[in-house]
């Protein structure tokens, strides 16, 4: 464990000490919520949600937006670790290959956790209003989401020799994650193969977990299948991309283990 804590605390103070990563983690999906919520508010139109407004339901979408590049970051910093060659003395140290994944997840996933939870401020300018269950619900949500994308991240990063390489894998599958998702437009509205799609993204069912909280009552999540449902899936997400992780990095890759 103190191996696990050293290399996430490296990986937030890293952060922080970068002024250019924190504001583009962050600005970015503040402008997309800006520009985009204020420019479809006339038009959006939901089901069950004729009060809502686009900036509103656009609002947890770029909370998962925030998660999302918050791991595209710290995944990042694998690549740039194995040019530093810091990578490969974590390799040859007597540390357990368990220990380096989770230190470069929890370290993602404490930066994407700090960015969300500032941003949840913003809730009460929407007329959103959280009680302290509905809020450690929520915060759980975020926990869970954050480790299923940072580990995912790890997951892709680690056969990865270029940063530009890397980028690409985003642009192609995690990007497309979140754009189906439900945070731009909801499910129903999508057509027939696309819904489908849509429903066995594990990222959509993230977003309800970290919607519901804002327009339901503890008890009604518990007892709603369809939260309990996103529950399950997010948590199975979250645990397979953690082993797969875990299992990448058993395998000595050429280049990256000890043979290498």
């Amino acid at each position: 464990m103190q191996v696990v804590f050293a290399l996430a605390r490296r990986e937030f103070v890293r952060f922080v000490r970068q002024p250019q990563r924190v504001i583009g983690s962050v600005a970015q999906p503040l402008l997309f919520w800006l520009f985009l919520g204020s420019g479809f508010s006339s038009s959006f139109r939901a089901p069950g949600m004729e009060n809502v407004s686009y900036l509103e339901y656009f609002y947890p979408g770029v909370m998962l937006m925030m998660m999302l590049f918050a791991s595209i970051f710290s995944s990042i910093t694998i690549i740039e670790d194995r040019d530093a060659g810091f990578l490969q003395s974590v390799l040859v140290a007597p540390v357990s290959r368990m220990a380096i994944v989770l230190g470069k997840v929890l370290g993602g996933t404490a930066i994407a956790m700090v960015q969300t939870l500032i941003f949840t401020l913003a809730a009460p300018f929407l007329g959103l209003s959280l009680g302290l269950v509905p809020l450690v619900m929520l915060v759980a949500a975020y926990l869970l989401t954050s480790i299923g994308f940072a580990a995912m991240g790890f997951f892709f990063a680690w056969g990865m020799r270029s940063t530009a390489g890397f980028h690409a894998i985003m642009m192609v599958f995690l990007m497309p994650l979140w754009m189906l998702s439900g945070a731009l437009f909801p499910i129903e509205q999508a057509p027939g193969w696309l819904h489908l799609v849509m429903s066995v993204n594990p990222v959509a069912h993230a977003l309800v977990l970290l919607r519901d909280p804002f327009y339901m009552t503890p008890h009604q999540m518990l007892a709603d299948g369809r939260y309990l449902l996103a529950l399950a899936v997010t948590m199975a997400w979250a645990v397979a991309s953690l082993l797969g992780s875990m299992a990448r990095v058993e395998k000595r890759e050429k280049g990256i283990g000890l043979a290498g």
